[in-house]
């Protein structure tokens, strides 16, 4: 009886929940103060470490927009509308994406996509038919574009790819419902992608695909280099080091030799990178 008259001078302390409530409740709301909150209920295992990230990517999602995970133009991988199916083929084997931006005469403009899908009715078909007979009317928008509101939009249009213009309207890139979506949820593997537990995956003499979680004395015992280990422990780690930022698709790091492109990246790290290695005899 004592202990309870002795606690009863104390507050009570809110539980995780409570407070949640009262930030939620509040005005005007402080997203740090919430952010707080969530890592707490973690700490304390009341939410694992997946549902915290994912929570945390939701909340990042409502302020990036499309400029910021969208694949440049330059890196775009396209069709010509006049080509044959016949002629498109090998691009789309050796990339094996679902959509594939159309261009026009004019190259900077994109007139349609491509589903890789809409060609399985015709791999056997002699006809020669054009790849404009088959693409799709694309969506457009602004690279500005919140990526909340570009999700919202992926699912009332059941689309999946869109091209996004600049100010001017001219291309600017395109960006997929999975780039939106891998900034809540983290990396999404497919077929095409290479297993976590395979550092290094050779292509050929010249080109290999890196893990950017490959410990960086793992890759200088692979390739017989000297990469400063003391400053970085991971391929990844030093690609960031060299860029001072956290890098974007298509971003490259040339090191002698070595030249680094970034395959896959998200708002909080690089996840996979190629590997271009130059011939000795090769003028820098």
């Amino acid at each position: 009886m004592a202990d309870e008259f002795a606690d009863s001078t104390k507050p009570p302390q809110k539980s995780w929940i409570g407070r949640i409530g009262q930030i939620m409740n509040s005005e005007p709301q402080d997203r740090e103060d919430l952010l707080e909150i969530l890592r707490e209920a973690e700490g304390k295992h009341l939410l694992d470490k997946y549902a915290l990230e994912m929570l945390e990517g939701v909340l990042n999602v409502s302020e990036q927009r499309a400029r910021d995970v969208m694949v440049p133009r330059k890196k775009m991988i396209v069709l010509k509308k006049g080509a044959l199916l016949t002629e498109i083929y090998p691009t789309v084997i050796e990339y094996g994406h679902s959509r594939f931006p159309v261009i026009g005469e004019d190259k900077s403009e994109v007139v349609g996509i491509l589903l890789a899908k809409d060609l399985l009715g015709h791999v056997l078909n002699n006809k020669d038919i054009k790849v404009e007979e088959l693409m799709r009317t694309p969506t457009v928008v602004p690279e500005s574009k919140r990526l909340n509101v570009l999700l919202k939009e992926f699912r009332a249009k059941r689309s999946h790819m869109a091209i996004v213009v600049d100010e001017y309207g001219a291309v600017a890139g395109i960006v997929t419902i999975e780039d939106v979506l891998e900034q809540i949820v983290g990396e999404i593997e497919d077929e095409h992608d290479y297993a976590d537990e395979e550092y290094i995956t050779k292509r050929n003499d010249k080109e290999y695909i890196v893990q950017a979680l490959t410990p960086l004395e793992d890759f200088n015992e692979y390739f017989a280099t000297n990469f400063d280990t003391e400053a970085f422990d991971t391929v990844g780690g030093f690609i960031v080091g060299r860029l001072e930022h956290m890098p974007r698709k298509g971003e490259k790091v040339e090191d002698g030799r070595f030249r680094f492109e970034v395959m896959r990246a998200d708002g909080r790290r690089v996840h996979l990178l190629k590997l271009k290695i130059k011939s000795k005899n090769k003028k820098q």
